[in-house]
């Protein structure tokens, strides 16, 4: 669970927003061959997902009502313009959005001199969010560098007791003292949360289209165990980077701690893969590519093998249904709590049992999680080197283990950067 022009030593990333308090409502079947080499209309600039958080729904965090909190996140593809994806997807009253920034991150509480930029909501400076619903800011004239963060630093005036965030982030999240700070330099975030709250998305303007892989997933995709840039999303996505050209791809964490394949557990840790994938997968803009590793949370409810299958399935049905290339995983061993019970043990034996047998009947390729990191001794345990020490998640070389399971070449790609070095931005007067 990586057009103005630039020079990549030397990058503004800067995307912002603005407020004063003047608030804007604002199928089965074998698998496909490889992906043909697209059209040369279809390479030209587009806006894709370059960073995705799943949204699910959590507590308040303590001190964030009235206060600023400035994220700091990692795009996964560069481009020339920015736009942010705010949701209050679980709300149930309006979320007001007081004033918001974005900037170039020293990757801690500070931002690059002169990056930091505002942002408008069909052009205002400020925007209420709707209960359930989502805004996308307008379009802003900054680059987005994979490999250099970005700072997001958002004003709430009045935060509900139930927030839509994103628990897990890996990496701290900066919270101020009360009062609008989106402007402030590192010394007005005293304290820090684990959390992302209210930012879902950052969509990227690139210059040729670059597809992009959602994993899915629950706290292995999510990194629960690692650290900042271990998760095995974040591992595929230096290997992808690092081969370049037609390999390149965003490679998307929509992991969250807790989550399950089927229905039956609210939207406590978050809603199951099932109901949030049109959300989370679908609507991703240049998506093209799932990779699904979901199962373990199920089996500890007493979910059996034969309805895990059915909804291993219907997720394969549905992404290709949409015209997506879709990835099946074996569930990684475990056996705390009820996942080490017969019943428990027998039913991830027998899901991974028909994953590899059949999961290429039904999907496009198969990646074997479960083989990657079990104990050659002890299969139904995590290998100790693997172990994060709880027998459940993975330490950092657990995470690197299920990266090197994911054969890059199995993924759609993106044809349009055939043959082509990385490509460059300008940025004006550079």
């Amino acid at each position: 669970m990586q057009a103005a022009g630039w020079i990549p030593s030397g990058l503004a990333v800067l995307v912002a927003l603005a407020c004063a308090v003047g608030l804007a409502v604002a199928t089965g079947g074998a698998p496909r061959p490889p992906t043909a080499a697209p059209r040369a209309d279809a390479c030209g600039p587009r806006w894709v997902a370059g960073w995705q958080a799943a949204a699910e729904m959590g507590p308040r965090p303590e001190g964030l009502g009235g206060a600023t909190v400035r994220m700091v996140v990692d795009p996964q593809v560069t481009g020339s313009e920015v736009r942010l994806r705010l949701s209050n997807a679980y709300g149930a009253t309006p979320l007001a959005v007081g004033a918001a920034t974005a900037a170039r991150s020293d990757g801690t509480a500070g931002t690059v001199a002169g990056s930091v930029r505002p942002v408008a909501f069909a052009g205002q400076q400020s925007v209420v969010i709707p209960p359930g619903g989502h805004v996308v800011s307008d379009a802003v004239p900054l680059v987005a560098e994979v490999g250099r963060p970005l700072a997001v630093s958002l004003f709430l005036p009045v935060v509900p007791e139930a927030l839509t965030q994103h628990s897990v982030a890996l990496r701290d999240t900066y919270l101020s003292a009360r009062g609008d700070a989106t402007f402030a330099d590192a010394s007005a975030f005293p304290s820090v949360l684990p959390s992302w709250p209210v930012l879902s998305g950052v969509e990227v303007r690139v210059p040729r289209a670059v597809n992009g892989v959602v994993a899915v997933g629950d706290s292995i995709t999510d990194g629960v165990g690692a650290a900042s840039g271990q998760r095995w999303t974040d591992v595929l996505s230096g290997r992808i980077t690092d081969t370049g050209g037609a390999a390149t791809m965003a490679v998307l964490n929509a992991g969250i701690s807790g989550n399950r394949l089927l229905p039956g557990d609210g939207p406590r840790h978050g809603e199951p893969v099932l109901d949030r994938f049109d959300r989370d997968v679908l609507a991703v803009a240049g998506a093209t590519d799932v990779v699904l590793h979901i199962g373990t949370n199920d089996i500890a409810t007493g979910r059996g093998a034969e309805e895990l299958v059915a909804g291993v399935r219907l997720v394969a049905e549905r992404a290709r249904a949409a015209g997506k290339r879709v990835f099946l995983t074996t569930v990684t061993p475990s056996t705390t709590g009820p996942r080490g019970t017969p019943a428990g043990l027998a039913a991830r034996e027998e899901l991974n049992a028909w994953i590899r047998t059949h999961g290429r009947e039904h999907a496009d390729g198969v990646f074997d999680f479960a083989s990657a990191v079990a104990d050659p001794a002890h299969p139904s345990r995590l290998a100790p080197a693997y172990d994060a020490g709880d027998g459940l998640h993975l330490s950092a070389a657990g995470y690197r283990a299920l990266a090197a399971a994911v054969d890059p070449a199995l993924l759609t790609g993106s044809p349009c950067l055939s043959g082509d070095p990385a490509a460059r931005v300008v940025v004006a007067g550079r």
